[in-house]
């Protein structure tokens, strides 16, 4: 385990890269004993200094729900990170592709709590009946730490993505919101249109076979931090497709069916 000092000083590096643009070196390749409870500190610092300059919490994102992305990472269980009230972009907005660094996008269901959930030994049937509805939604990620190492070109690895605030950089809602048992969320599909292309599509059972059982893995996890969700508060459940790359000038179009749709531009 790193010591506070220094998970302070890599959470300044995110913070300083997320400013200027310019992504930071791998965590894991500069500290090879880096553990993941190290990336969540890390992460944790990062939030506090968001905090500490007049940012709110809004809720929380999931990653790595899919079993294919536990394989590639070499993990076994999905991921967290914040959502900050500067994350959350207008349906139909056009958003400035130079907040980012290398921004792409994802396709997910974002649950609306309006009661408290907090673990540990909360259930599926304890999410849905705390959730007051459901509503498409498209996360844009984003990699404050390379993606690839500059000079071994090795993949940067999951303690580094972690402690990159799970790679979220921002939120779009829109369609048609649903209540949590108005219809088989598993099946909830989408297409995902990048300037008039499908790109991606799939079903929401790709997220641990239903997409409130990473809410429940994430309560049960914060229980460990003594902390919990708050009503009120957005829940990214996980992406059902690959990200897609994007840049000034896309334009972005998901289709998820009887839950409408989504439509924003990069500029």
């Amino acid at each position: 385990m790193l010591d506070h000092a220094t998970h302070k000083t890599l959470a300044l590096a995110l913070h300083e890269s997320e400013r200027s643009r310019v992504q930071v070196e791998h965590f894991s390749k500069r500290y090879p004993a880096m553990e993941i409870a190290d990336s969540y500190a890390i992460q944790r610092e990062w939030v506090a200094l968001k905090l500490a300059e007049g940012r709110t919490i809004k809720g929380h994102k999931i990653g790595l729900t899919s079993r294919a992305m536990q394989v590639s990472s070499n993990i076994t269980e999905p991921d967290y990170g914040a959502l900050l009230d500067d994350m959350f972009f207008r349906e139909g907005a056009d958003i400035p592709a130079a907040r980012f660094i290398l921004p792409r996008v994802e396709v997910e269901l974002a649950f609306m709590l309006q009661r408290d959930l907090r673990g540990p030994n909360v259930s599926i049937f304890d999410v849905l009946a705390a959730t007051d509805y459901v509503v498409p939604a498209i996360e844009i990620i984003d990699a404050r730490i390379e993606q690839a190492d500059r000079i071994t070109k090795v993949p940067r690895k999951v303690f580094d993505t972690i402690a990159d605030n799970a790679a979220n950089a921002g939120i779009v809602m829109g369609g048609r919101p649903v209540k949590p048992d108005a219809v088989d969320l598993r099946w909830c599909g989408a297409l995902l249109y990048k300037n008039g292309v499908i790109e991606e599509s799939g079903l929401a059972a790709a997220v641990l076979n239903h997409p409130a059982n990473g809410i429940a893995w994430l309560v049960n996890k914060l229980a460990e931090h003594d902390e919990g969700l708050k009503a009120g508060e957005v829940v990214l459940a996980g992406s059902f497709t690959r990200p897609v790359a994007a840049a000034a000038g896309d334009v972005f179009h998901a289709d998820y069916g009887p839950l409408g749709a989504i439509a924003f531009r990069f500029v």
